[in-house]
């Protein structure tokens, strides 16, 4: 099998819950080593359900391949093992408050001064410097900040209450902006021999969500009549027709078995098709609602309109189309195997893949440890001293 682009490089990942550890599983995933540092009480993600024997499928999903060691940063002693482990790393992750990694010595400015070749990445809600840098983040609350929460909640008509999260779209975006980030300064590392700082805002990773809102803010548009993407009804539930060009315009219209429409005044040109949505909609519903909606699916897909049912995740999971990519792999932890999911690029010449174990909390601190150079007596002293916890 072909090697990952990153094997043989080494990541020191000080992340925690989504949008670090997702940067840094990806980076894993590739074939970098990853080291990840955690406190005496681990990643709270680790505590997160599904739980099995007390093992954590949602912390397994996010890190999958990676090496556990426990450190009390607050201690010089586990301070000077970071920076012993830092002469062995390409890179760093971490997603703390902006500050915390400066308090512990650690941070950016400090340790490029010996290691011009790092590639430092940091990701907070707002921001490494202004106003709002301080602030406490997660990414219910950045959803809300960046204006995101309320432009969905513009395209349903009637809600006067934001959406309640449960999806963290935040945390997802901006852990892969992160690496796709890292990814570039290894690109010209090439070029110049130098590292440098990535500094990852989830606030402006939500901006470039809302392409349209974003202008829309600047611009004033007069909305449609009724949302142009939303659900039709079927005889048996509902379907999602993506109709976004003239010719997706057009092959509805056929698929209804309406081609008139196409001419219809209230339709023909985009301006007034978009003013006169909801008419549009409420006609295409007389036909849709005498099919199933595998019927109106099936007539969509002979008439080459972007459409699909409403489906479940597990639904999804059971996608021969999923099988066929080898999108999922299956996970060992100490709970037993589950299944995550591969990230969704493959390369023709390289292997990208999860890897099939998830670490325990400090499971590999002792290798970690020699890995920096100390002896077995000097690990047990730093854990009896609780510099360290073995496992």
């Amino acid at each position: 099998m072909a090697t990952g682009p990153l094997d043989g490089m080494r990541v020191l990942d000080f992340t925690t819950t989504i949008a670090g550890p997702y940067c840094t599983r990806l980076m894993a995933d590739l074939g970098a080593e990853v080291i990840k540092i955690e406190t005496a009480e681990g990643d709270m993600m680790r505590t997160r359900p599904p739980l099995r024997e007390g093992a954590s499928t949602s912390f397994g999903q996010l890190n999958a391949g990676k090496h556990s060691i426990v450190l009390d940063l607050k201690r010089p002693e586990a301070q000077e093992i970071v920076r012993r482990l830092l002469t062995t790393c390409d890179f760093v992750v971490e997603n703390f408050r902006p500050g915390v990694m400066r308090r512990f010595g650690l941070d950016h400015e400090t340790v490029s001064k010996r290691h011009q070749e790092l590639i430092y990445c940091s990701i907070s809600g707002y921001g490494q410097t202004g106003p709002s840098s301080g602030l406490a983040a997660y990414a219910p609350a950045i959803h809300a900040a960046s204006g995101f929460d309320l432009a969905h909640m513009a395209y349903q008509p009637g809600r006067e209450r934001p959406d309640n999260c449960g999806i963290y779209i935040a945390d997802v975006v901006s852990g892969t902006y992160a690496f796709g980030a890292i990814m570039a300064a290894l690109a010209q590392r090439h070029l110049t021999g130098l590292g440098q700082h990535i500094d990852v805002s989830m606030l402006e990773t939500m901006l470039t969500l809302m392409v349209g809102e974003v202008q829309a803010a600047q611009f004033p548009v007069t909305p449609p009549g009724r949302p142009m993407f939303g659900p039709v009804r079927t005889k048996d539930g509902f379907i999602m027709p993506a109709v976004a060009s003239e010719k997706t315009f057009q092959s509805l219209c056929q698929a209804a078995g309406h081609p008139e429409w196409i001419t219809d005044p209230r339709f023909t040109l985009y301006p007034d098709r978009r003013s006169n949505w909801g008419e549009l909609v409420d006609l295409l519903e007389t036909w849709s609602t005498t099919v199933t909606t595998a019927e109106c699916q099936a007539a969509f897909d002979a008439a080459g309109v972007p459409s699909s049912p409403y489906r479940t995740v597990k639904e999804v999971l059971a996608d021969p189309q999923l099988a066929h990519r080898g999108a999922l792999t299956e996970v060992n932890d100490k709970g037993g195997s589950f299944k995550v999911v591969n990230p969704p690029f493959r390369l023709s010449a390289a292997r990208v893949e999860v890897a099939r174990f998830a670490p325990s909390l400090g499971q590999h601190s002792r290798e970690i440890l020699e890995l920096a150079g100390y002896a077995a007596e000097e690990i047990e002293k730093m854990s009896a001293e609780g510099t360290v916890v073995l496992a």
